[in-house]
């Protein structure tokens, strides 16, 4: 990675350019047999256009405050790298009654309707699809984030001292963001070719870490594993052969 990045999106950035085909974030879902693996460029991708969509659509800005009502999840890898790259605030797990915005998954749709300002839903169904049916008062995110741009440049350069991420009491800036992921990847081994699988929740910023950023940070990838407890006996090592996994943090 480069020394420079400051930011979450400058680590993105930087993977971009290292090996853009190499995977960086799969999912594991043992509730509905899912598995979705994403590349650093499809990853990207998605970063971009959720990006734009919070940037444009939803006219966020710097400085605002996006809190996200949701799992560790592929599509909760790419809004906290989207609200990174526009300059908002990804709070996770925080009062949606104190936001500008809220992103909620399917549970969580009545607690994200304290929110005043724009609410987002996440369906978090296979291979990202919508809701049957839209609920009342959400923008349906895979309605709106299928047209948006490729490419995504925002309004104005985004601070690397401002704000960045809020979980459980901490706050950072995304300099500091960055830091404690090295940090983090340093101590766990991480480096190219490494594979983190997590099974761990995105409500700390341990689990935040060790599912997302230290990986960004050192190079290496993700196996996010929702609802383990329902994996058979012996699926766990099995999973960890056949994903070539290198960490394993539960």
């Amino acid at each position: 990675m480069n020394a420079n990045d400051r930011t979450p999106a400058d680590l993105l950035r930087s993977a971009l350019a290292a090996d853009p085909g190499r995977p960086l974030v799969t999912l594991y879902d043992d509730a509905t047999g899912e598995r979705v693996e994403l590349s650093v460029a499809t990853f990207a991708n998605w970063v971009a256009k959720t990006a734009n969509l919070l940037q444009g659509d939803l006219a966020a800005e710097p400085g605002d405050r996006a809190v996200l009502l949701l799992p560790a999840h592929w599509q909760t890898a790419v809004w906290l790298l989207a609200c990174a790259s526009v300059g908002v605030v990804a709070d996770v797990g925080g009062d949606p009654a104190a936001a500008d915005l809220v992103v909620s998954g399917p549970d969580a749709l009545e607690a994200a309707r304290a929110c005043s300002g724009e609410r987002i839903a996440l369906a978090l169904r296979p291979l990202g699809g919508r809701f049957p049916q839209p609920p009342e008062g959400f923008t349906d995110y895979a309605v709106e984030v299928p047209g948006q741009g490729d490419r995504f440049a925002p309004y104005a350069p985004v601070d690397p001292d401002g704000p960045a991420l809020a979980v459980g009491g901490l706050e950072l800036t995304g300099a500091q963001l960055v830091e404690r992921a090295r940090a983090d990847a340093a101590r766990l081994g991480v480096g190219p070719g490494t594979r983190i699988l997590s099974g761990q929740s995105y409500a700390t910023w341990e689990g935040l870490s060790h599912g997302l950023y230290a990986a960004l940070a050192g190079g290496g990838s993700v196996v996010l594993c929702r609802h383990l407890d329902r994996l058979a006996e012996g699926g766990l090592e099995k999973r960890i052969a056949d994903e070539r996994v290198t960490v394993t943090v539960r």
